[in-house]
């Protein structure tokens, strides 16, 4: 799941300990939330637009498929017109911290070999929330394992 650090941080997860994941207003990636996001799922949390770019820490998904607020919200920058509490249109997830991670650059990401079919990795890929793969996961945080000082 990525976010811009000026939007919401690491570090804002951190203090948070939970938040909603809310504003995803791209058909895939909100599909992927309702159908594929179950409770006890872990995620990577990944600074996009940041220098550098990169997986900066580990959440779990609380509570999958729920509406999203932020598109009933006429003040915020996510809403929707044509969503209501009837048809919602958006869903979010709610999502816990788990731990901060030393960074892992995107740069490094892909020297590797065992990730070049990660959707992260792939040309084009933009979405804010991308399925990653359990022999994915399980190699990312044997990186991020090593990369501890």
């Amino acid at each position: 799941m990525k976010s811009e650090p000026e939007s919401y941080s690491i570090d804002d997860f951190a203090r948070d300990k939970r938040t909603l994941w809310t504003g995803v207003r791209n058909y895939q990636a909100r599909n992927f939330m309702m159908n594929d996001m179950k409770p006890g799922d872990l995620f990577f949390f990944y600074h996009s637009n940041a220098e550098p770019t990169a997986i900066v820490g580990i959440g779990e998904i609380l509570k999958a498929n729920q509406a999203d607020p932020t598109a009933l919200d006429k003040k915020s920058d996510y809403y929707d017109p044509k969503a209501s509490k009837d048809h919602p249109i958006w869903f979010c997830a709610e999502v816990g911290f788990k731990k901060k991670l030393e960074a892992i650059s995107l740069a490094d990401l892909k020297t590797h070999k065992e990730l070049k079919d990660m959707a992260l990795l792939q040309k084009g890929s933009r979405l804010s929330v991308q399925p990653v793969s359990k022999s994915e996961f399980d190699f990312i945080s044997k990186l991020a394992g090593k990369s501890k000082k």
